[in-house]
């Protein structure tokens, strides 16, 4: 590719990952490139991700890796055969560090740590001479189509040959992802589908005394398991924790959109739980059966191996009626039925679903209506579960839109 002239500017808005690799390509070809952001510094999302171990990616084949993006599946394909898994865990390694493959599949830096990676990642940048400039709400266009931030010096316009767009989606404002753009590109009557929570926790109606003994309490050693709209089950095993209001964690994210899209459409919808994997309903029944004297709660316990929160469980979910049989029990407790009613506000979500559509961009994704203008990261109309799929997504599409603005400036020249 021949490099386009020095002369040309590039104005990226969002330090997230998707507008940081994109600043990365840019970079490396006579670009000059000035990314903004909001916040008083970039990366922030990125960072706290990574506060429980800096998961960049999943070492799965890549067939079921793809699988992961749903119905977004053939618009993210060739993103991600651009850049990847592999080609995430190269470009780590070129940044001085190394990655390795967890017992789960994931992979993360032999640190674990995201401030590490993102501080030798800005230093490099800067050093290709990417400037920054935090603190620059961007709030629009103005009437000769400059890009119009708020900044604490008050109003300010900038003017650039190309403009990347890397905003975020909708949830952890507090972080910089408000969704604000939303209404800055239906004005200018851009496609966006509606921000919706996705790796999100979901409201169950707990009643006062359950909420009280068990919220916080992990549920362990469970597996779940939902049937989608197409007839296609779902099983994993994992664990989730009892909130306030609900239910959240890694085994329910796992689950959370088609959880989300059947309350939508049905107004409830309800995932299964086996909360003894490790036996039969047989054998749970035979051990309710030899309880003699005992209590149910005291044979739950010291037999069968159901106490404390999953116990509590029982009592707040099933009925009476069920209690009465060791059949009835067993099978219920083989097969959990754990109603949700609501997704959580979707500024506590992980992440959010909707966003522009991929029809309203080219394969470069490039706007359709706004030449010179890209997209890119959770900004875009997909979703992913959480696994490192989310953080692959955003830089395979950073480093698309950053080659897409490239062959866009050559054109142009």
């Amino acid at each position: 590719m021949v490099a386009a002239s020095a002369t040309k500017q590039v104005a990226i808005i969002g330090g997230g990952p998707a507008g940081l690799i994109a600043a990365e390509v840019l970079s490396q070809h006579n670009i000059r490139v000035d990314l903004f952001d909001a916040m008083p510094s970039v990366g922030r999302k990125f960072l706290q991700a990574g506060k429980g171990g800096m998961n960049l990616t999943h070492s799965e084949a890549f067939p079921d890796f793809v699988n992961r993006y749903r119905h977004r599946q053939q618009e993210m394909l060739p993103l991600l055969q651009t850049f990847g898994a592999d080609q995430l865990r190269q470009w780590a390694h070129d940044l001085g560090f190394d990655t390795f493959v967890g017992s789960s599949g994931r992979v993360f830096p032999t640190d674990m740590r995201a401030a590490p990676l993102l501080r030798t990642w800005l230093q490099r940048l800067r050093e290709a001479g990417v400037k920054f400039h935090v603190r620059h709400r961007w709030t629009g266009w103005d009437q000769q189509q400059q890009l119009v931030f708020a900044t604490p010096e008050g109003e300010t316009t900038v003017k650039a040959d190309a403009v990347l767009l890397a905003l975020g989606g909708g949830s952890w404002s507090r972080l910089g992802s408000d969704g604000a753009w939303v209404s800055q590109l239906q004005q200018k009557g851009i496609a966006v589908a509606p921000l919706k929570a996705a790796n999100c926790g979901f409201e169950c109606d707990w009643s006062a005394d359950f909420r009280s003994r068990f919220a916080g309490s992990p549920v362990k050693t469970v597996v779940a398991s939902l049937t989608d709209s197409a007839g296609q089950r779902t099983e994993r095993q994992g664990e989730f924790v009892i909130t306030e209001r609900g239910i959240e964690g890694s085994l329910i994210y796992v689950f959370a959109a088609e959880l989300r899209d059947q309350l939508e459409q049905n107004g409830e919808s309800t995932l299964t739980l086996d909360l003894l994997p490790h036996k039969t309903a047989e054998r749970i029944e035979q051990e309710l059966r030899s309880r003699g004297s005992k209590s149910l709660t005291t044979q739950l316990k010291s037999k069968v191996g159901i106490d404390g929160v999953k116990a509590g469980l029982l009592r707040e979910c099933l009925s009476k009626e069920t209690f009465t049989s060791e059949r009835l029990l067993a099978q219920a407790i083989k097969q959990f039925p754990l109603r949700v009613l609501r997704t959580t506000p979707m500024d506590e979500a992980i992440s959010t679903a909707g966003g522009v559509c991929f029809s309203a961009l080219n394969e470069q994704l490039m706007l359709q209506t706004l030449p010179g203008v890209f997209c890119a990261g959770e900004m875009l109309d997909w979703e992913a579960p959480t696994g490192g799929y989310l953080l692959t997504g955003c830089f395979a599409s950073g480093f698309t839109a950053g080659h897409g603005i490239l062959q866009w400036l050559n054109a142009q020249a």
